[in-house]
C-alpha cells in the first residue's frame, strides 16, 4: 500500500487546510495539525502524487495550484 493509502485522512486534511486559508506556512499548517513542519513537508510529494498540486511561494507559503497571486 503506498503513503497516500495510510495516511490518505491525514493528507486530505492537509491540502484542506491549504484550500481553505490560501497562503499559509508549512510551519503554521503543522501547527494547527499539530504535526512537525517536516512531516507535512514530507508529505506535500504524496499529495503530488495523488493528483492535490499545490504550489509554495518564495516566502514558503503554500497554495492551491493555479491560485496564488
Amino acid at each position: 500500500m503506498s503513503a497516500w493509502g495510510k495516511k490518505e485522512p491525514e493528507y486530505k486534511e492537509l491540502a484542506e487546510m491549504v484550500a481553505q486559508t490560501p497562503g499559509i506556512s508549512a510551519r503554521e499548517l503543522a501547527r494547527q495539525l499539530g504535526v512537525s513542519a517536516s512531516t507535512v513537508t514530507r508529505r506535500l510529494p504524496s499529495l503530488e502524487e495523488a493528483g492535490i498540486l499545490l504550489t509554495e511561494d518564495n516566502e514558503g507559503r503554500l497554495w492551491p495550484f493555479g491560485k496564488h497571486k
